[in-house]
């Protein structure tokens, strides 16, 4: 089980900054005179690893029933804002249009710039969906595509979202790998669904993004990971920004929305293919692709708490930034403040999930009509179980190796070393190992299943 409270108290982005906008803001009132209160929440419902603070919280109406429990005499009303990227939400939070919003890291970053600069600061007041290795962000190639490493990327275009976590991912790749991601390739600024099409076209030669959209690529056949994010073993999470002046104005609204998140976090624990599904209604994506970030063991794992090496990870980040000249620098210390989580969920609380630590995954099947998935205790076992119940699995998942990232298993490069089977996320990583075991082979996924059988 991933770490969880044990009680709690009951289009494209410049296109999206130029929706009409009624009602907006803490204070506005709608219909009701002075006691009429609407709080706008900006989300993005496609970036799965923020559900908690947006998809799926929407779906449960806690947030709606936490105001109501106020009993302060006002009347709420939440509106809700979606959005396909961080960058339209910090401008409309810097244009006082919007309360409370959810991100990546990097976007988290460029939304304290953006406050600080603008005399509206924001801060990070808690966190949805993280990796502690970075295993959110992947880099993916088309299916019949030769490129094998990050060395093959030179030369190449890659489609890439500038300034989001995933743009990150693929510099500091780059940079490991010993290239220059200003020099040596050929960096296409696209939003995730623009570079999706541009990969199937041809006109990109590599997609570099956030979630769900490697995972949902690689679900439909349209792609296969070149490099998985965790392999830079950094942190890479998602949280929630809200507006320091309506924070101050209204904190018990704020602690609201981090209560009724929290109520969130512990639903996705408690019934994940549940909430994969209600996420998949809400959104378009397949319930199977969005599993494989939020589920039991997904990528991701939940948690309201701002761990510290999170924190540390936004301060490394913040050269990339300076780097790429969309940020100069960004004061971390002062724009995370926990001071409102804390309250929402008690000290004691606050404490346990600060010391939670993320499951360790070991492989999970998803039967067809299955409300809950099987886990297993091996990778073999796993492949067994496949083999012998194909007509019947929804999907099935395992975890890298190296990396412990989970994917799917039919997506995953297999390496069979004696008795054992080894799944892979990238073919890098994949040869690294064989290159250090005598007699370790890749093998073909069927060659795989075959084997365990």
């Amino acid at each position: 089980m991933k770490p969880r409270r044990t009680a709690l108290l009951a289009t494209s982005a410049v296109a999206a900054l130029l929706l009409p906008l009624t009602a907006c803001g803490g204070d506005a009132a709608a219909g009701g005179g002075g006691n009429t209160v609407t709080v706008t929440v900006g989300y993005q419902s496609r970036t799965i690893n923020t559900v908690t603070a947006g998809t799926l919280l929407r779906s449960l109406g806690s947030f709606e029933k936490q105001l109501n429990a106020l009993g302060d005499g006002v009347t709420y009303k939440v509106n809700w804002q979606d959005y396909a990227t961080g960058a339209p939400i910090t401008a409309q939070m810097t244009a006082g249009k919007i309360d409370i919003g959810s991100m990546g890291d990097f976007p988290l970053l460029i939304n304290a710039a953006r406050g600080k600069q603008l005399g509206k600061p924001t801060r990070l007041v808690s966190i949805t969906g993280y990796n502690l290795r970075g295993g959110l962000n992947t880099i993916v190639t088309a299916p019949g595509s030769s490129l094998t490493s990050l060395k093959d990327l030179k030369g190449k275009k890659v489609s890439t979202s500038v300034g989001s976590a995933a743009d990150g991912t693929l510099v500091r790749a780059l940079q490991r790998a010993g290239l220059d991601p200003g020099k040596d390739i050929e960096k296409l600024n696209q939003q995730p669904a623009v570079g999706a099409s541009a990969l199937s076209s041809g006109s990109a030669d590599a997609l570099s993004q956030f979630v769900a959209w490697p995972g949902l690529l690689a679900h439909q056949g349209k792609a296969k990971a070149l490099y998985d994010g965790a392999q830079l073993n950094l942190p890479a999470f998602h949280g929630v920004t809200a507006r320091e002046d309506f924070a101050k104005k209204r904190p018990a609204v704020l602690e609201a929305f981090l209560k009724a998140q929290a109520e969130a976090t512990d639903y996705l624990d408690d019934h994940p293919v549940a909430a994969a599904e209600k996420v998949a209604k809400a959104t378009g994506l397949p319930a199977e692709a969005v599993y494989l970030y939020n589920g039991a063991q997904g990528i991701a794992t939940f948690d309201p708490a701002i761990k510290p090496q999170l924190v540390a990870a936004l301060k490394k980040d913040v050269s990339i930034l300076k780097d790429a000249e969309l940020t100069g620098d960004v004061d971390v210390d002062a724009f995370v403040d926990d001071q409102y989580v804390k309250r929402a969920l008690g000290p004691a609380e606050y404490a346990e999930r600060l010391a939670a630590t993320p499951p360790k995954p070991a492989g999970e099947v998803w039967s067809r009509g299955a409300q809950k998935t099987i886990a297993f205790a091996s990778p073999t076992a796993l492949l067994r179980h496949v083999a012998e119940h194909r007509a019947d699995v929804r999907a099935a998942y395992v975890p890298d190796t190296t990396t412990g990232t989970l994917w799917f298993a039919d997506q995953a490069v297999w390496v069979a070393d004696g008795e054992q089977l080894l799944p892979f996320v990238a073919p890098e990583t994949a040869e690294a190992y064989v290159a250090g075991h005598d007699g370790a082979r890749v093998v073909t996924y069927a060659e795989a299943l075959e084997r365990a059988s």
